[in-house]
Order: structure tokens, then sequence, then C-alpha cells
């Protein structure tokens, strides 16, 4: 991950959020036991959804 992990914003949607960070945006999904990350390094692209370098599932 780079360095700067500064978060500029969160957007939550019920159980999912998107987390924009100065150098990334995650993705996170809730799970009983709390939040986790289901995607990572992502660029967001216009008219397109999100690409990720690392997903989960």
């Amino acid at each position: 991950m780079p360095a700067d992990g500064r978060v500029r914003h969160v957007d939550v949607y019920g159980n999912q959020a998107r987390a924009v960070l100065a150098a990334d945006t995650l993705f996170l999904s809730r799970f009983p036991d709390g939040w986790k990350v289901t995607a990572a390094g992502c660029e967001e692209r216009p008219d397109k959804p999100y690409q990720c370098e690392i997903k989960g599932g």
C-alpha cells in the first residue's frame, strides 16, 4: 500500500462502503465480525466500473 494512507472520504451504502484515500481507493463489506476490505488498488474509470488490482470474494 502506498505510504500516504490518509482518508479523504468514506461513502457507506448499507453493508458496502468505499474509502477514498490520498493514494488509493478501497471497497469494504460489513461482516458479522466487522468491516473487511474486499477490493484495493482501485482506479475510477469514466462511465465504467472501478478497475481494482486486488479483489477478494
